[in-house]
């Protein structure tokens, strides 16, 4: 395939001109103009790229790729090494931030949703497609260390739970993957008794037990694994690719 014509069809289909984010999505580095290999990882660290260059990928598509606001912009050191690897090997970078999150059917909430078998409700802050706080009803059944179980099970991976004061079913989650800590209030006011993202900071503690409402940090890397291997299997059956997705372990 034509690589313009992968990266217009991948910014229509996350509607990527809609999102103000922190960094550049679509293309980030023009490699070969044809594509049959297509790489798909979480980040586009080294280690994946050096399995882009030994698959002989033509194309490598990101959730977290480069040229994040206020990073420096000399091209030195670890960034000098990995922009030499696609160039030399003339291997292109494709990333997509928000809109990969956002997205109602490929995105990383989407999938997240999916996998722990949420009944999505909609978004706290917007229409799907847009909204980036996520709202459902978990399975029957579970507290709030019964859905931490859940979530370590199907994740592969023990988040660490917060419990806030009382107990009971929930009935109510909100979600939104990666190093969104931080919606732990709006998810509060939506009515969600348990909220679930990636990371935690020292703040977050404090929220969830004065707020009253459970928080689950599962790892930003693994609630952000699954959208780019949804967009990438999306492509590669429409436009008849080779698709490769690689897990570079990380436990953040």
């Amino acid at each position: 395939m034509n690589r313009d014509d992968l990266v217009a069809a991948c910014d229509q289909l996350l509607d990527a001109g809609r999102f103000r984010d922190y960094t550049l999505n679509g293309l980030q580095v023009a490699g070969r103009e044809r594509v049959t290999r297509l790489m798909t990882g979480v980040t586009a660290c080294q280690a994946l790229l050096d399995e882009a260059v030994a698959w002989q990928a033509d194309l490598v598509l990101v959730h977290h790729g480069y040229f994040w606001k206020n990073e420096p912009v000399a091209i030195t050191g670890m960034k000098q090494r990995r922009l030499r690897t696609l160039l030399v090997n003339d291997i292109g970078l494709l990333a997509y931030h928000l809109p990969l999150d956002a997205h109602p059917e490929l995105g990383n909430n989407a999938e997240l949703a999916r996998r722990l078998d949420f009944r999505v409700e909609g978004c706290a802050d917007g229409e799907p497609g847009e909204g980036l706080l996520w709202l459902g009803a978990p399975p029957p059944g579970l507290d709030a260390r019964g859905l931490a179980r859940h979530v370590g099970g199907r994740l592969g991976r023990e988040p660490l739970l917060v419990e806030a004061p009382g107990g009971g079913e929930i009935r109510r989650v909100a979600w939104c993957t990666g190093g969104a800590q931080d919606m732990i209030a709006d998810a509060s006011a939506a009515g969600a008794e348990a909220f679930i993202s990636g990371e935690i900071s020292e703040r977050t503690t404090h929220l969830a037990r004065e707020l009253g409402i459970h928080y689950l940090a599962a790892g930003h890397h693994a609630t952000e694994r699954y959208g780019v291997q949804a967009l990438g299997e999306w492509l590669a059956g429409r436009y008849g690719l080779e698709h490769r997705f690689v897990d570079i372990d990380n436990p953040a």
